[in-house]
This record gives C-alpha cells, structure tokens and sequence, in this order.
C-alpha cells in the first residue's frame, strides 16, 4: 500500500482513503493563485515514510519554483520532520487536509469528484466513509495520524455516490482506515451493512460496488448476506488478517484467532465460491519463532488469499511492538519473500483456473481491466476506459489473463 501513484500536482502514498482524499486535494490546489504540489504521505510503515521524503525530494526537483505541500498521516504524526525538510514550503495536517483554505484557495466547500473517466484518470471512484481507528494494534502508528472514528452519515454518502455516476465512473468504492467500524459513531450505531443496502437500494443502475479492507470480526448479518448474494456487490473481500498465528495474533491485539479467520473465508466461499480473497499479512513481527512464520505461511493456502499485501514488519517509534523483541530484520525480508511467494503460488494456480470462463471486465487506462473479482486482464486495442467488456482468457501473460 505504500507505492506512490503521481499526478502533476498530487503524488500519493498509501491507502484508497489517501488515494480518495487526494482527488478532493487536486480540486482545491487546481484553483490556487501559485503552483502547488502536493505529497500525501504514508505513515504505515517505515519504508512508507521514507518514501514519502523521497516523494517529496523528487517532486521539488520536478516543480522547482511551485509551492510543495506535504499532508497524509506521515506530516501528522511528525510534522515537525517533514516541516524542517528544505523541500517543502508547508505542512498540512489530516484534520485540515479537505479543507479549502488549507490550500489558500477560494474552491468550494464541499469538493465535486473529479475522479474517473471525466478526468481520464480512474474508471472506479473512491467513495470515503469513514476514517480514524478506535482500535489499539500493537504494531499500527495510524491511529496517531488520523484519531479517532468518524463515520460518513448515510446522506452524504450518498450525495459522493451520485455525483460520481453522474460523471460516469463504472465502479464505486467504499474505503476508509477502518471500514467495517462505520456507524458506530452515529446515531443508533448502524453497522456497514445497512449503509451498503442503503447505496444499492438508492442507485439501482450501480452495477458494480466494491469494499476496502475489511476485519472480518466486524462483518455484520446484514453485510454477510449482501456480499455472498447480491451480485452487485463485487465478489472480492480483502480481510485485514495480518498474522496465522495465534500467539503472534494476541501480541498484536487482534481481535480473531486463526480459526475464526479460517472460517469465516470457508463460510463466504460456500454461500459464493467465486469470491476472491485478499489479505494484509505481516511477516516477521516482534517475538515471531519458526514455527508462528510457518502458520503465517500455512495461513496463505487455508484461507486461499489470491490478493496479498505482504508487509516485512518494521517497528514504528511509540508503538508497543517497537518496545517487544525484535526479529532480525534479514530474516523478516526472508519471511516476507516467502510470505509473497506462497500469495504467488497460491494467485497463479487462481489465474490458471479462470481460463476459458468469459468474464465482465471494467476497462481501466493502460490497456488493462479487472473482473468482478479483481482478476487482471489484458486489453483488445482500442478500448475505451469506463467501457465493460467480456472477455474469454485463453492465456496468462505477465500476470495478465489475455
């Protein structure tokens, strides 16, 4: 999560909520009276922060005389680093950073999607819901950089969803830094799935609606049931699992234990089997033995993760795993190469099963699309982004179904 995707005014680190909020961020710097760049940066790891500071470098070397701003959960949590940087000419912190006169300019208030085909940057919206996290990870900085949860009311969700279709996107998002915790904020604490009944009930022409990240403890009935039977819903559930081992799950303060996450994947896949599997996954966290990387490993076969964010642990200042016995870090890049190597195996004999099945594909910028259930394809020539395509695979080719 932590790979930059770079505009001429934006370049953004890390999750979909960056990646969202970014798009409000270009609305409002587009109506700056001076140049402005911007870095929204990543606090998620280590290396996360060290590339939001090559980021930054790199950008003042591309806009010289612009004005360069950094924002995103990295500035927030060290703004004092990131404002003592030669490059960069003011930091804005996330409470700020979809606020207009944080950008010095005059924009709206509220800030119009210019995401999808009518920019010709992204065929899918990233619609937030929800940022902040009430939960306490051993190993996760985040919370410092975006505070506590606050929900997306039902209303203005929907008023983000209708004016992106109304720009034509083919496919619409939900994101946040804890999605499945939406509502607990709000009056009468309604959980996620009311909100995504509420989308599909309201825009019935949405065909198709993808989840962010999920934890799987969270997931209500309601949630349950559209995910496994409404086929608008997309069949592709990416589980914030981290670990498959028990102890490694305590000492992170998880709130599964393997076997419920283990379960709860058997249960999705018998009510949809053609739902596909992501995972976050951290190899070599603190106090991790032999055999706990070994159940981290086992855990990519069992639950038949096919999507896999694979994370080598690192430790971040003022979180308790930092302050708990370290695993060198040579033998954490080792376990996350083989972390990675067993979401290759395991996403390879997937690809090789969807040959010869025609699928439903949204056509994206690149030559390049996903089905449903986020399956890579290869585009034929002349494709139009936004369109959707049927396409019968008869080859893998660079990861590609062509």
């Amino acid at each position: 999560m932590s790979d930059a995707a770079a505009s001429d005014r934006v370049v953004t680190l890390g999750c979909r909520l960056n990646l969202a909020e970014s798009e409000a961020i270009r609305a409002m710097v587009a109506g700056a009276e001076q140049q402005t760049v911007v870095v929204n940066s990543c606090a998620v790891t280590a290396e996360a922060v060290r590339q939001s500071r090559r980021a930054v470098r790199r950008l003042r070397r591309d806009h010289p005389a612009a004005r360069l701003v950094v924002t995103g959960c990295a500035a927030t949590i060290d703004p004092t680093a990131f404002a003592a940087m030669a490059e960069v000419d003011a930091v804005v912190t996330n409470p700020a950073k979809l606020t207009p006169a944080s950008w010095q300019t005059d924009g709206p208030g509220r800030i119009h999607p210019t995401s999808a085909t009518a920019s010709g940057r992204h065929t899918r919206a990233f619609v937030p819901v929800q940022t902040g996290c009430d939960h306490a990870c051993t190993f996760c900085i985040i919370p410092q950089g975006r505070g506590a949860s606050v929900s997306t009311p039902i209303a203005d969700v929907l008023r983000t969803v209708e004016r992106h279709l109304a720009l034509g996107v083919g496919e619409v998002v939900l994101t946040g830094v804890d999605v499945t915790g939406w509502g607990a904020d709000l009056p009468d604490a309604p959980r996620l799935g009311a909100l995504v009944a509420a989308i599909l009930l309201e825009f019935p022409g949405l065909d198709r609606l993808r989840l962010s990240s999920l934890d799987g403890v969270e997931i209500d009935e309601a949630l349950f049931e559209l995910v496994t039977a409404e086929p608008r819903v997309m069949p592709h559930i990416h589980l914030s699992l981290q670990s498959g081992d028990d102890m490694v799950l305590k000492r992170m303060r998880r709130r599964h234990s393997r076997a419920q996450a283990v379960a709860l994947v058997e249960r999705l896949k018998a009510r949809r089997p053609e739902i596909a599997i992501g995972a976050d996954l951290i190899a070599g966290f603190p106090t991790e033995s032999a055999q706990m990387h070994a159940n981290n490993v086992a855990l990519v076969r069992d639950c038949m993760i096919v999507h896999g964010h694979v994370f080598p642990y690192s430790p971040r200042p003022g979180t308790p795993a930092a302050r708990m016995p370290q695993v060198d870090p040579p033998l954490v890049r080792q376990r996350a190469a083989d972390v990675r190597a067993a979401v290759a195996d395991e996403r390879a004999g997937w690809l090789q099963s969807l040959l010869g099945k025609p699928r439903k594909v949204l056509a994206e910028r690149d030559g390049t699309g996903h089905a449903p259930d986020f399956a890579p394809y290869r585009l034929p020539p002349g494709a139009a982004p936004g369109a959707v395509l049927t396409i019968t695979p008869t080859r893998i080719s660079e990861g590609l179904l062509a």
